[in-house]
């Protein structure tokens, strides 16, 4: 897979993409990943983005132009691939969406700023509109991050064991949310791992992890219903 990032602030990118996983899959030629400075696209001494909106209103909104030529200059090198405009009013990111995005051959990812984007740059490029959640960042590349990190760890080859995806949060026909899980040592502070886990039975440890998943599921589900 290829994912080109497209954004004003590239050194954001620098060691998101070189460390841990996402720095392996690269060096493997698991997955392709470049990131594009839109300002390179912009005219003038000065390379301006962006100005003020039409008809008054705070902030600056990214101009058509340098949006558009840099999103069509990218997509000239290798195909148009999906396009992704990281917005507040896009589809909220979810895990089907991040196993729908995982299955493309090429994922551009356009960041916006400030204010946002002029409409124009919608209506021509038509993009697939992705919010990560109803709250505001100062930019899309936070978001861009989230959606490369899941769904470059979906990719065969990447985590070190493929069952780990499988059996992550919100995969699955369920859309279960993960149960707890324990590791060495047995006792800690007086708390002990459960006695099933250190039966040996796998379809006892089975049924118990999927009992334990509905449990977290359900409270989760819950507590989000009094939040709101």
């Amino acid at each position: 897979m290829r994912i080109d990032i497209l954004t004003l602030f590239p050194e954001m990118f620098t060691s998101f993409l070189d460390g841990s996983l996402l720095g392996a899959a690269r060096a493997a030629g698991l997955i392709d990943i470049r990131v594009t400075d839109i300002r390179d696209f912009a005219e003038g001494v000065h390379r301006q983005v962006d100005d003020r909106p039409f008809g008054g209103g705070p902030g600056m909104l990214l101009m058509p132009g340098p949006v558009v030529d840099c999103v069509e200059g990218v997509q000239r090198q290798a195909g148009a691939g999906h396009l992704v405009m990281l917005t507040p009013g896009g589809r909220r990111l979810d895990q089907s969406i991040v196993e729908e995005l995982s299955r493309k051959e090429r994922i551009v990812l356009l960041c916006g700023r400030y204010e946002g984007f002029d409409e124009r740059i919608k209506e021509i490029l038509s993009p697939d509109e992705i919010s990560i959640g109803d709250y505001v960042l100062s930019g899309g590349e936070v978001a861009a991050m989230v959606i490369v990190d899941a769904v470059s760890r979906l990719l065969p080859g990447v985590l070190g064991h493929e069952e780990s995806a499988r059996q992550d949060s919100f995969s699955g026909a369920e859309r279960l949310v993960e149960g707890p899980q324990y590791t060495r040592p047995r006792e800690y502070r007086g708390l002990h791992v459960p006695d099933v886990l250190l039966s040996g039975d796998h379809k006892r440890i089975a049924a118990w992890r999927h009992e334990r998943a509905v449990d977290a599921t359900r409270r989760r589900t819950l507590q989000t219903t009094i939040n709101k």
